[in-house]
């Protein structure tokens, strides 16, 4: 199994070299993000262990542009950071496993063991009407050539009425499947978020995408 290292502790780099190559891995090592991230570009590898402050570019940009183009390969996060939003971004983000440092070499072998076991990860997910298209995976939105930033819940909005296509759906489902909340008659929620993401997504683009059915709801319609 070969392995390529992405870490610019250079004394915990040399143990961990050592380490794997005495369990019978092949190890490359890189020291700064922007040789990792063409090292694993370049060469195929069963898995990377990647750290996340790393020099040029953080671990978190590698793992990014690594899911673009390579996406299937098994990535352990090795990292001092032991807040639990950093783990959520880092396996958001795509990576298969997270390891705190310190750490004994047993566990981290036992790591890369499960994650090579694992099934390669499902292809990246893109919903699509027209030119808009929605990455499940990378949570990227873009219309056209243009990227669309969207806040959480007009993500989840968009989602949802992509998911729908062609679907007429009422203001009581979207608001029980985006906001988790039951529909009362009462609130104009739904109205607003989607002003918000037209706004974003049709204002200045062609053809526009989502209608409002007058008493009901609305769809998303694809082009034609």
């Amino acid at each position: 199994m070969r392995i390529l290292l992405i870490e610019d502790d250079v004394k915990l780099t040399a143990l961990l070299k050592q380490g794997l190559k005495e369990q019978g891995f092949g190890v490359d090592v890189c020291e700064d993000g922007p040789s990792g991230l063409a090292q694993a570009l370049s060469t195929d590898y069963d898995a990377l262990v990647l750290d996340l402050m790393l020099p040029g570019r953080n671990g978190l940009e590698v793992l990014a542009e690594l899911r673009e183009h390579k996406g299937t390969v098994p990535v352990l996060i090795l990292t001092a950071r032991s807040a639990v939003e950093d783990r959520v971004r880092g396996l958001d983000g795509g990576a298969d496993d997270y390891l705190l440092k310190p750490f004994e070499l047993q566990e981290l072998l036992a790591r890369l063991r499960a994650i090579t076991r694992r099934p390669a990860v499902e292809p990246r997910i893109v919903l699509r009407a027209a030119d808009l298209a929605l990455d499940t995976s990378l949570r990227q939105v873009a219309r056209g050539d243009r990227k669309v930033d969207l806040t959480n819940k007009e993500y989840a909005l968009l989602e949802y009425l992509l998911r729908k296509k062609n679907v007429v759906v009422t203001r009581g489902m979207i608001l029980n499947h985006v906001w988790d909340l039951d529909y009362d008659g009462g609130t104009n929620l739904v109205e607003v978020y989607v002003n918000y993401l037209r706004r974003k997504i049709d204002h200045d683009f062609e053809p526009k995408l989502i209608r409002t059915v007058h008493g009901v709801g609305y769809v998303l319609q694809d082009a034609g």
